[in-house]
């Protein structure tokens, strides 16, 4: 209780006017005089106009010489909302703060007061818990809440199957390695009984019994395993089938905790509303009738298109879309200014390209000085990137490039990914160069020179744009293209 109190009577601000052997605790401080007064000595400062007017007052305060300014020595009077910080009359006329938003103290007080009250009240909205339970509604807390359940019973699950096929496993071993192990002891303990035994008559009595033994040992089967038989090939079909379960259940587990940390890395379901709208399109290209699908003729050499990438739904702007680009072609993704969608090259254009399967991001923007220097209208900001995913190595090589291509428009910036898998994907560049969608468009332009490859009997290769499935055959088709709303 003591040490509670001298705490307290350490805090307390004493008066500085008052005799050493008897301050009393300060009411008021004074930030020009830099002193703190009791009841008593504040009634000079409160009863004379211009101590009134001319000196603050504040309440009691340690000041420790922060009352001045430390640049000119003078009293801090104002309040720059700007830069968040004190300063006196010759900062806020002569110096680095008097072009900024000046307030005294009491209006600055009272302004940056309200707008605490407005951020606080904003908080409070969006701490609180509500009734219903849609993502768009629930709280970040009730959001971990959910999560932390989900994986909790999803480990459960998990642990609970894997443990019951580990026993049955163990179990059916245990069992029949216990039960040719005493096979094997229970021979050689009757012949071990037999040599010992040295009275004819009980010898030939016993060795009936230790013949039997014998041929049972004989047909042990000392191979590591379960004896083959029914009840061996029972259990491996019980293995099999309960493991693709428990596949399936770690795959859920890994999604939730990737979606959990990171709700990117997971492959987004594709937008059914996003079509291709075709600018420039060779005669050897055409699309199919629900225009989510490319078709190229082999026969007709080199062949190039430009499309759009655009929504039909109700809300039209999206964030992100996934192209899948066969490796036969060369092809640049991201996007471009609408009016010049039939000459893309003459920007602006933000993108990633591929050529002979060599990456290289791409930025061309419209060049305001060109009429000063002579130079070109357009400048274009091309670097290289890293080759592409198993280049040199026919083995590794995947008959398609998936790229996703993420538009942030609150930084803003252009980001592209390589799609490796369903949880992975690696980033491959991201392009923050003045990138404003206003008027701007996703786009796709393809290029390929088929005349010197070789390919089926088929008339016609396709893009497919129904979404990323692996059961398509690959060379089938160029590129698909997979979106998704934010």
């Amino acid at each position: 209780m003591s040490d509670n109190l001298q705490v307290d009577v350490q805090h307390v601000i004493l008066c500085d006017m008052c005799p050493e052997e008897d301050r009393k605790p300060a009411r008021k401080t004074c930030m020009k005089c830099e002193i703190s007064m009791c009841a008593p000595h504040l009634q000079v400062h409160l009863t004379t106009p211009v101590l009134l007017q001319t000196h603050p007052l504040t309440e009691p305060m340690a000041l420790c010489g922060s009352t001045k300014c430390p640049l000119h020595g003078k009293l801090l009077e104002y309040y720059c909302l700007d830069d968040m910080t004190t300063v006196c009359v010759s900062c806020a006329i002569e110096d680095q703060h008097r072009l900024h938003n000046m307030k005294t103290f009491s209006t600055a007080h009272k302004e940056l007061l309200e707008k605490l009250k407005d951020k606080q009240q904003a908080l409070l909205v969006k701490m609180s818990d509500e009734s219903d339970d849609s993502d768009e509604n629930m709280s970040l807390e009730m959001w971990e809440k959910n999560e932390r359940e989900k994986l909790s019973g999803r480990c459960v699950r998990l642990i609970e199957a894997l443990t019951n096929l580990r026993d049955i496993s163990l179990n059916s071993v245990q069992s029949s390695v216990s039960a040719r192990m005493v096979a094997l002891k229970t021979s050689r303990n009757s012949m071990q009984a037999a040599q010992n035994e040295t009275d004819t008559f009980r010898f030939l009595q016993m060795y009936s019994q230790v013949h039997q033994d014998m041929e049972k040992a004989k047909a042990v089967d000392l191979t590591r395993g379960l004896e083959p038989g029914s009840a061996r090939d029972k259990l491996v079909h019980e293995i099999i089938e309960k493991g693709e379960e428990i596949r399936d259940q770690a795959d859920l587990l890994w999604e939730s905790l990737l979606t959990m940390v990171d709700p990117d890395q997971v492959f987004f379901i594709s937008s059914p509303d996003l079509i291709f709208e075709p600018h420039c399109f060779d005669q050897c290209m055409s699309l199919s009738e629900d225009k989510r699908k490319v078709f190229f003729n082999t026969w007709l050499g080199q062949c190039s298109a430009t499309l759009a990438i655009r929504s039909t739904g109700i809300v039209p702007n999206f964030q992100r879309w996934m192209v899948s680009i066969s490796k036969e072609i060369n092809w640049t993704i991201g996007l471009c200014a609408t009016q010049s969608l039939n000459y893309w090259r003459n920007g602006p254009v933000f993108g990633l390209s591929c050529k002979n399967n060599q990456l290289s991001s791409l930025v061309t923007v419209f060049n305001a000085n060109a009429q000063n220097t002579g130079s070109s209208p357009h400048s274009v900001v091309s670097s290289e990137l890293t080759d592409t995913q198993g280049q040199g190595n026919d083995q590794d090589v995947p008959a398609e490039e998936v790229v996703e291509v993420f538009l942030d428009v609150d930084v803003p910036s252009l980001s592209f990914f390589r799609r490796t898998g369903k949880y992975q994907r690696e980033e491959l560049t991201t392009i923050r160069e003045n990138v404003d969608k206003s008027d701007l468009v996703p786009f796709v332009h393809l290029e390929m020179n088929v005349q010197n490859k070789k390919y089926p009997s088929v008339s016609q290769k396709s893009v497919s744009y129904t979404g990323y499935s692996t059961s398509t055959p690959s060379n089938n088709r160029i590129s698909e293209v997979v979106c998704g709303l934010e």
